[in-house]
Formats: C-alpha cells, sequence, structure tokens
C-alpha cells in the first residue's frame, strides 16, 4: 500500500495533476486512499527525499518550479534519450515497434487532450523507446531523471501546434527504431528534445517576465 500510495503521488506531481505549492497533507491523503496516517507519512516522505516534495513553514508541498534545474535536467535528457534512441534501434525486437505503433496511433486520436494527459501520454511513448534499447541501467537513469522534473503547469506540447509536430516527428523516430537506423534514430531525438528544450526555456522568459510585471 505505501508503495501505492507513493507510485500514485509521484505520479500526479510529475505529469501535473498536483502542481507545485499544492499542499500534501497527511490527514487528507489518507481519508482519500482509504488508510491510516502512516502508509501516508512513508510516502510522503520518499517524496521529500526526492526532492518532489518539500517542508515550507512547517507543511509539505509539492516543491516549486526551479527554472535552473529545469533546465539542466531537459541537457541531460537530451544526452540520455538520443543514446536511448540509438541503443532501441539496435536492440528492438517486433514487440517493442508494434508498442509504439499502437501507442503513436493513441496519441493521434486523442481528442483536446489536458496538459496532464499530453504529458502522460507522451511520457507513456517515450519509456517504450526506453524498453526497447534492452538496457536496464539506461532505463533506471531516464526513470531518476524525470523524479528531478516537476512538470510547469503548461505542457510543451500545448505550445501552438507542437502536438502534432511532436506526433510526426515520434513516427519518424519509429520508423528510424524499426529499420535499426541508427544515426537517424539519435539524430531525431537530439532534434525532438531540442525542441522542447528551447519551448520550455521561452516558456520560462514569459513567466518570469510575468512575475516581474505583476
Amino acid at each position: 500500500m505505501r508503495d501505492d500510495i507513493f507510485t500514485q503521488l509521484r505520479n500526479e506531481i510529475l505529469n501535473g495533476t498536483l502542481l507545485p505549492g499544492t499542499q500534501l497533507k497527511e490527514v487528507q491523503l489518507a481519508n482519500r486512499f482509504g488508510v491510516s496516517r502512516t502508509p501516508v507519512r512513508d510516502a510522503l516522505s520518499r517524496l521529500e527525499d526526492l526532492g518532489l516534495a518539500e517542508r515550507v513553514n512547517r507543511g509539505l508541498e509539492v516543491r516549486g518550479l526551479d527554472p535552473e534545474q529545469v533546465i539542466q535536467v531537459y541537457d541531460m535528457r537530451i544526452l540520455l534519450e538520443v543514446e536511448a534512441s540509438g541503443q532501441a534501434a539496435q536492440n528492438r525486437n517486433l514487440n517493442d515497434i508494434l508498442t509504439l505503433e499502437a501507442l503513436l496511433e493513441r496519441d493521434r486520436s486523442l481528442e483536446n487532450p489536458t496538459d496532464a494527459e499530453l504529458i502522460q501520454t507522451n511520457l507513456e511513448f517515450h519509456r517504450a523507446v526506453w524498453k526497447a534499447t534492452q538496457n536496464p541501467v539506461l532505463i533506471d537513469l531516464l526513470e531518476r531523471l524525470m523524479t528531478h522534473l516537476v512538470h510547469a503547469p503548461t505542457s510543451t506540447l500545448s505550445v501552438d501546434d507542437r502536438q502534432n509536430e511532436a506526433l510526426n516527428e515520434h513516427a519518424k523516430l519509429i520508423e528510424a527504431i524499426s529499420d535499426r537506423n541508427t544515426a537517424a534514430a539519435r539524430d531525431i531525438a537530439k532534434q525532438h528534445f531540442s525542441t522542447a528544450r528551447e519551448i520550455r526555456m521561452n516558456l520560462l522568459r514569459k513567466a518570469a517576465l510575468r512575475d516581474a510585471t505583476q
């Protein structure tokens, strides 16, 4: 039960359901999950250890957005995702390709998805790429990296027509992985995540300007 509560809260933080600044109160969460405060306390302690939650004014809340750290995570993610895409092209099996194609079809059929849905479905696609690497060490590094990224209220996929552009890039990535074209897979992944980093930088600049003028 402790693991279930921790996993649920972690996912809600990472996909933006629980926004930065949201209070995490033991009693409320115990009532929500129908458990005593002990497993909730354990789950919250693990979130704090991971840096997803922090103590503010004697209470615990979802950690606020740190622009510098967000960009550091993007920089590291570009390196790891490029490597993952290359290894996926080398090591994938038929089931990996079928899974990626099914996820792409699902994502193309989404109608008016929320930011949280965009974040979650996008992460599921990329986790399928990670799985295709057959490299548990690389997968573990990517999973750990994601815990350091507390998403801002706006997904980069919600900006302009980025979602459709990203899905087209996903299709190209699947083709490269399917063809075992390592170089192409790496190039597509690098461009894909570099674009996401650029969009996030612009969102952070706009947020900083908005805060400065309030």
